[in-house]
């Protein structure tokens, strides 16, 4: 990373706190945007719950349908957003400094957008035995029929799982928060606000003892959050891969799959939310086409590495030679519609993003990559979908009841509306806290100095 400039102090300050003092013009439109298409979301789920699943078309055989490939979804944008903020930590990668707090974000929000579509999709939430091992009395339910949950089922550990990733993720944002909820306290005027903002802060006050603490704590929660990292889009793929009686599902190469397009799509939309933030907050003296530069090396590797994985999927399911799985195959490929999605989702997936990611301007683009990250994630939802649907539609010899499916009106608001919340979502926290961490662009200003190289003057980090 050669680009730099070098700010002071208070040109960092008063850069990345403008937009937490005062309101861009473009906001609140935009909020009241989002908001529409939220409202209209929750209007269809009210509707949901008052008549009951069947306005949506999932039926049989698909009883699992555009929310649980939402829910997927969302969890593989989740991962890389904390992935790429841990790892980069861990490393001490100088060009993390500006898009580690957005990248932890995304993956708050993107987490909370992925519980939602489990609370779509069981159609009624407030019977809450489903998510826990405990008896039924103690949680308020008498089952005359003695019905408990099965502990042993993924779909039980997905709550647990997620929550527990929640959790660490909270507790990671807001640890690296401090010291700049601490800024926001000593500039802001408003005496409520600056009360709000002192009980945040938790009395920090940038002692020598309170930094040497917020120093080491990122640093382990760094390494604490990877495996948990790890383990949650694992517990996903189980939701697959223990249901053997669904062709194309039932595959041991679902997990390492599962998580390396996790990684592919959530990186994907780190660099999307990048050129976002850049565009709207004017951010360009922190966030340069090196940072983009460097995004797009690191996917060209891992789409590449994706796409291997995609082919060993391929490559376990019709290597037994089993008639059902390669009838699903031949219908994936062959049939309409899917042979359409197919096409697309790998077009959009992987040829046209990493043939584009090949050249160097475009990398080093926002724009180009703005819009190569969105098709990214257009093919990973894709990839879900006929991951979820072809093999439970696929008709077969003893089949007595049989219906197609496509996602109905309450579906797609709803699928629309944890769009909106995640991108609504963002906005808001970074009206409420710097998106780019203050104290962290001061601390890298610190360690930068110019160096001379040949005829060359060189931005170099200088540590002891």
């Amino acid at each position: 990373m050669q680009e730099h400039t070098q700010l002071s102090d208070k040109e960092i300050t008063d850069d990345l706190l403008s937009p937490v003092i005062r309101s861009p013009k473009w906001f609140w439109m935009t909020i009241g945007s989002l908001g529409l298409i939220m409202l209209l979301g929750l209007s269809g789920y009210v509707w949901e719950l008052y008549s009951g699943l069947g306005v949506t078309n999932v039926k049989r055989p698909v009883y699992w349908g555009a929310y649980i490939t939402n829910f997927v979804f969302w969890i593989g944008i989740s991962h890389a957003g904390i992935m790429v903020s841990a790892i980069l930590r861990l490393t001490q990668a100088e060009w993390r400094r500006s898009i580690t707090r957005a990248a932890e974000v995304l993956t708050l929000f993107s987490l909370i957008a992925a519980l939602s579509n489990i609370l779509f999709h069981v159609g009624r939430p407030w019977r809450i035995y489903w998510i826990t091992p405990l008896p039924p009395v103690v949680i308020g339910y008498d089952f005359a029929r003695g019905i408990w949950p099965n502990i042993r089922s993924p779909f039980v550990w997905d709550p647990v799982a997620v929550g527990t990733y929640l959790l660490s993720t909270i507790l990671f944002i807001y640890t690296c928060l401090l010291p700049d909820i601490a800024l926001v306290r000593d500039k802001v005027k408003s005496k409520i606000p600056k009360i709000i903002y002192s009980v945040l802060a938790l009395g920090f006050r940038g002692t020598p003892r309170q930094w040497k603490i917020q120093a080491t704590a990122p640093i382990l929660l760094s390494a604490l959050v990877l495996p948990i990292f790890v383990s949650v889009h694992s517990i996903v793929s189980w939701d697959f891969a223990v249901s053997i009686a669904v062709e194309g599902w039932h595959s041991t190469i679902f997990a390492p799959y599962f998580i390396i397009g996790a990684i592919h799509s959530g990186v994907s939309a780190v660099a999307c939310l990048m050129a976002g933030l850049l565009w709207l907050y004017k951010l360009d003296k922190y966030i340069k086409p090196d940072h983009f530069d460097a995004i797009g090396r690191l996917l060209v590797i891992v789409a590449t590495i994706w796409l291997f994985t995609l082919f060993l999927e391929w490559i376990f399911a019709l290597y037994p030679l089993e008639d059902p799985e390669i009838a699903l195959r031949n219908m994936q490929v062959f049939q309409s519609p899917w042979n359409y999605l197919f096409i697309l989702f790998l077009f959009t997936a992987y040829i046209i993003p990493v043939s584009a990611w090949l050249f160097k301007n475009i990398r080093r683009s926002a724009k180009w990559m703005f819009f190569t990250t969105i098709l990214v994630n257009v093919g990973m939802w894709l990839e879900r979908f006929l991951i979820i649907i072809p093999g439970l539609s696929r008709r077969t010899e003893l089949s007595f009841n049989w219906g197609s499916y496509s996602p109905s009106l309450v579906e797609m608001g709803l699928v629309a509306f944890t769009f909106a919340f995640v991108i609504c979502g963002i906005l808001v926290f970074a009206r409420i806290f710097p998106i780019i961490p203050p104290f962290d662009v001061k601390e890298g200003m610190r360690f930068r100095h110019i160096i001379k190289i040949g005829k060359r003057n060189i931005s170099a980090v200088v540590r002891e």
